[in-house]
């Protein structure tokens, strides 16, 4: 970790826009650790064959039709930084039109690359597997894809005191399920990125679309409540000590982290997890996995914020 080099590259970002990317993306890595990639004998098989397990185990209880991407990534975390950082251009691109109102604009870009690479490089630190949807991207057709952060996930297991290859695969089950949603749902992808650009388009002119955030809350809801609950049917071993474990740690961290859990809304995530596998189970007890699936049919099919807290009225509406 190199943190003058880091510096240094964010107090020479510039360019005209609002955040000097190269810059952010530069010095976050120079102020994190990459980690190793070197694999064991056998480990890149072992990645491979966890995913096509999920794949098979998520196909068998939800009975969606989808594939795992093409692309299936074992990253360090300079890897995940590079991955991601278009994606948060992607997402902030509607601001730049706002990126020189202030009276001293270049103090404020060094400040945003400044914020950007403390953000890039906690999130590189800590993201154990991503699934990427590659929202608001510009080929539409563009293949999504599987990221898993290695040096993260073999630190995580080691902290917690779990077998690394069990977590490891308990991992793969959670991004997996996640393409299922993504693969079985065609349109989910154009509903989140239609709810993210009017959101952020109401932010960047001074106004709150409640509406649009509402609607994107209780999507995403649903995304992490069905993943939930797919983990609690396809997983093929015990996995309750290893997510009271995880959340342990995440209750465990430092003032510092928190703040920055904060800011990045991974405790919002963290409800949206029980919020929605409350909902789903609920849906479950009183009809059954079949009917929990009919949220893939189509954009009308999913849950109210209010239905969200409410599931037999939405069962009403949609089982007929």
């Amino acid at each position: 970790m190199n943190l003058y080099r880091s510096a240094r590259a964010v107090a020479g970002a510039s360019g005209d826009d609002m955040i000097d990317w190269r810059s952010a993306a530069e010095a976050a890595k120079a102020a994190t650790d990459p980690g190793s990639i070197t694999l064991e004998a056998g480990e890149r098989e072992a990645y491979a064959r966890d995913v096509r397990d999920a794949r098979d185990g998520v196909r068998s209880v939800s009975g969606l039709e989808f594939d795992v991407p093409t692309t299936v990534e074992i990253q360090n975390r300079h890897h995940w930084i590079d991955a991601n950082v278009a994606t948060f251009e992607r997402v902030m691109g509607t601001l730049e039109k706002h990126a020189h109102s202030g009276a001293f604009p270049g103090v404020a870009q060094t400040i945003n690359t400044g914020t950007m690479t403390v953000l890039l490089s906690f999130l590189g630190r800590n993201v154990l597997g991503q699934y990427d949807p590659l929202l608001l991207a510009d080929a539409p057709d563009e293949d999504h894809a599987l990221y898993f952060v290695r040096p993260n996930i073999l630190k995580a297991a080691d902290s917690l005191a779990v077998d690394p290859d069990r977590f490891r695969r308990w991992i793969a089950f959670h991004e997996v399920t996640h393409a299922a949603e993504f693969g079985a749902a065609p349109w989910l992808s154009d509903h989140l990125e239609q709810r993210m650009e009017k959101g952020i388009a109401a932010l960047s002119e001074g106004s709150f679309d409640r509406a649009a955030f509402r609607e994107l809350d209780a999507a995403m809801t649903v995304v992490e409540g069905y993943a939930e609950l797919l983990m609690d049917h396809a997983f093929d071993d015990e996995y309750e000590d290893l997510r009271r474990k995880l959340d342990e740690r995440r209750q465990g961290r430092g003032p510092l982290q928190q703040l920055l859990r904060r800011l990045l809304g991974l405790g919002l995530k963290k409800r949206q997890y029980e919020r929605g596998k409350h909902f789903f189970e609920t849906v479950v007890e009183v009809q059954d996995l079949e009917t929990a699936s009919l949220v893939w049919e189509g954009p009308e099919y999913l849950p109210s914020h209010d239905e969200l807290d409410a599931p037999r009225a939405w069962i009403r509406r949609v089982d007929r």
